[in-house]
């Protein structure tokens, strides 16, 4: 009877062990969850900021190349000719 006990002893032990390991475990997922959020919600505000920063740096580059920067010279080139096309279609629309 006394080995019946022991077992049964054991058991209960091993069973609240168990219980108790579930219990932290769980209360780790609860937080490591909350953690995922926090990181998604910063993920999306940084890549918020990726498109602003992109956005801003494509207006620096069309700046340049309007100023006349020796980098975008060539651009610069193109883009006058093309709006001189421009215009003098305008002014041959208008002599009509």
């Amino acid at each position: 009877m006394s080995h019946l006990v022991e077992h049964v002893n054991s058991l209960e032990n091993k069973i609240s062990k168990l219980l108790h390991r579930h219990t932290k475990l769980k209360q780790q997922g609860a937080v490591l969850t909350e953690e995922i959020g926090v990181l998604r919600e910063q993920q999306e505000r940084y890549k918020g900021e990726i498109e602003e920063w992109r956005s801003t740096c494509n207006s620096l580059k069309l700046a340049n190349s309007m100023l006349g920067s020796d980098q975008y010279k060539r651009d610069t080139k193109l883009k006058i000719n093309a709006l001189v096309r421009e215009i003098d279609q305008c002014i041959t629309q208008l002599s009509e």
